[in-house]
């Protein structure tokens, strides 16, 4: 009895640290930036919080930028997951040689830190005339996630009884319609958990956004919300703030949206 109520103690203070910063985001972005004086305010005082988003609106095209956002993180995660699914399928089901070889190849990709991939990727894009353009930015967000997404997959896929496409196989079945028809519906939750995942980190993306793109009509969100806070900026941190907040609203949708969905299938997939 004593070590649950500590349990819950000690979960209860982790989640208000946790909660702590989201709080004064919040109550910062609400306060008008005429108002604010450089110290964070712990309680509301006015409501300022449109006005802030209109300005973050209209001086770093923070619209823009979450349209771009909202375009890469759909089409590159679900590409990514796609292509995940068919490698997870093609090294756990396959009898294709060397499947760990295959596997460590793949996903040794998460493994890597992701400065590494900044000095070749950037001379590589301004050599192919793939900087600053929208079908660079999904090309690198689906060659980024798709190392994850297998991972998620490949891990779904082991569980997946081998009788079962033993049977398939004599049936007759190509492996193509036994990828389309068996296991890919068996693997929805795997991949919809992938999908968030993948969803959650290009949207949240900074480095790959300022290092890759320029224009405005390319830019990513944060990437934009960077130049907002930036010291050439004309706007308060309330404004940047509110910005902020308004870019994280779809990912926490999407979560809790999906949020019992999203606990089962991390439970298939562990």
């Amino acid at each position: 009895m004593t070590g649950r109520v500590v349990r819950h103690v000690l979960v209860a203070l982790v989640s208000l640290l946790w909660l702590l910063p989201t709080w004064l985001v919040v109550v910062n972005a609400f306060t008008p930036t005429k108002q604010y004086t450089g110290s964070p305010r712990w309680w509301f005082s006015s409501w300022g919080l449109f006005r802030n988003v209109r300005a973050a609106f209209s001086s770093a095209d923070v619209g823009q930028g979450l349209l771009n956002t909202f375009l890469y993180a759909t089409v590159g995660a679900a590409v990514a997951v796609v292509i995940a699914a068919l490698a997870s399928f093609a090294v756990t089901v396959m009898p294709i040689r060397r499947p760990g070889i295959w596997f460590w190849a793949i996903f040794i990709g998460t493994v890597l830190p992701l400065q590494t991939f900044l000095s070749p990727l950037f001379t590589g894009y301004a050599r192919t005339g793939l900087y600053d353009t929208q079908y660079g930015m999904v090309l690198v967000y689906v060659a980024l996630t798709v190392p994850f997404a297998f991972f998620v997959n490949r891990n779904f896929m082991m569980t997946v009884p081998r009788e079962i496409s033993e049977a398939a196989q004599l049936d007759g079945v190509n492996w193509l319609r036994m990828f389309l028809s068996i296991h890919l519906p068996l693997a929805r939750s795997a991949l919809l958990a992938a999908f968030i995942f993948q969803f959650t980190w290009i949207w949240n993306d900074l480095l790959f956004g300022i290092t890759l793109s320029l224009s405005p009509n390319v830019r990513p969100v944060m990437a934009t919300l960077a130049d907002l806070s930036g010291n050439y900026s004309t706007v308060g941190p309330p404004a940047v703030l509110a910005g902020a907040l308004v870019a994280s609203v779809p990912t926490v949708v999407l979560f809790f949206v999906f949020q019992r969905f999203f606990v089962n299938s991390l439970r298939l997939t562990s």
